[in-house]
């Protein structure tokens, strides 16, 4: 995962792996164990051989073997000899090649751009780039995505371990994303596509989902909820360690719940009342600037519509945490905007809505991972997808 340390760049934590989520066949035994040593190596650094083959119950003989392609293949690299006091020769370390590789992330969630950055494997970002959206939906949109990916493999240093998406809408797991209404989609191929275009390893998931498994590194918690809030409004969940998607794919679309039973604004699917119609970043924004600064208690009347949102936010989230007796919510979108009295009227409607026992526990917070959140969990995407490190 990704983390910030203080006065230094981003990096990836080595501390938090998503767990497995099924058994290992006979024939699956040399990809599991490739990974194993992957992950070992990058969650804890410089070892020798017989160190990880201490570290991960491999025989030496497997432990070699795997190294020895591994070496081959440009992902590792060994450092030297460990100094070492007593007597014999000393150990060879070896560790992941950090510098042989770059990721491109892509975030497709914005509602004005698209942004994209090239990522290190110390979870660095080298380079950024972004694109208008303007009106463009369908084909357009599309060609946005792809001349973003040109400009930044453009702007790559070494070779590239895979590109990164998150799209809005739901996506299944081979990247198509078969629905995304706000910027025109129906059952895109989003995955195939790039990856044709561009001869690369491409990963595609839903916004939310790619965002929560960045948020995942920074928290002690192994069930965390995600909200991200920009063109629309969407949900990533880990619990137990393990990224839920639903049977649809679509775990998370709370977007289009309806909230309450007092109508609303209308939504673009047609309903009125949708979480999305009263907190999607261009509502929120239009609304807010229609009230105008010449109004005689425009900041009392910026606040209730803040409130109000936050409060439809936490009628929405309060069955989900009661029921999974979540600890930690996290916010993803406009500061501006989501902190102050829209958090404060989501905390209170959580609490007011589920048990006092529990909701004392509760904390909502912003992400750690500022507006870079979707970038950093697309390169924890392509991380976990090319090397089986996550």
């Amino acid at each position: 995962m990704l983390t910030v340390p203080f006065g230094g760049a981003p990096i990836f934590t080595r501390s938090r792996a998503l767990r497995p989520t099924g058994k290992v066949l006979p024939e699956h035994a040399r990809s599991h164990n490739r990974s194993l040593v992957l992950q070992t190596l990058y969650t804890s650094g410089a070892q020798s051989r017989a160190d990880l083959s201490r570290g991960t119950g491999l025989t030496r003989v497997t432990v070699s073997d795997l190294v020895a392609g591994l070496i081959a293949e440009g992902l590792v690299v060994e450092l030297g000899q460990r100094e070492h006091p007593r007597p014999g020769k000393p150990a060879t370390l070896i560790d992941v090649d950090r510098a042989a590789f770059q990721i491109i992330g892509i975030d497709l969630s914005d509602h004005e751009r698209f942004h994209g950055a090239v990522i290190d494997l110390h979870g660095a970002i080298v380079s950024r780039a972004e694109l208008a959206l303007g009106a463009a939906t369908g084909e357009a949109a599309l060609a946005l995505v792809s001349d973003l990916v040109r400009r930044l493999i453009a702007s790559t240093t070494t070779p590239l371990l895979g590109v990164g998406v998150g799209s809005p809408g739901v996506v299944d797991p081979h990247g198509v994303v078969t629905s995304a209404p706000n910027l025109g989609w129906s059952d895109v191929a989003l995955q195939a596509r790039l990856a044709e275009e561009f001869s690369l390893p491409v990963h595609v998931g839903n916004d939310a989902n790619v965002a929560v498994l960045a948020e995942h590194g920074v928290t002690r918690h192994d069930d965390l909820l995600l909200v991200k809030i920009g063109h629309g409004v969407g949900a990533g969940l880990i619990v137990g360690g393990r990224p839920v998607i639903g049977g649809g794919f679509a775990a998370g679309e709370i977007g289009h719940v309806v909230v309450g039973t007092d109508g609303g604004p209308r939504c673009a699917c047609g309903k009125h009342g949708c979480l999305e119609a009263w907190l999607a970043v261009p509502r929120l924004t239009a609304q807010l600037d229609a009230i105008g600064d010449d109004h005689r208690d425009a900041g009392s009347a910026r606040e209730d519509i803040l409130r109000e949102a936050g409060r439809r936010l936490g009628i929405v989230l309060a069955p989900v945490v009661a029921a999974l007796n979540l600890s930690e919510v996290v916010l993803s979108g406009p500061a501006e905007l989501l902190e102050g009295a829209l958090h404060g009227a989501t905390v209170d409607t959580l609490r007011a809505r589920t048990m006092a026992a529990h909701g004392r526990d509760l904390t909502l917070r912003m992400t750690e991972q500022a507006e870079d959140v979707v970038l950093r969990g697309a390169a924890v995407m392509v991380l976990s997808g090319e090397l089986g490190v996550s």
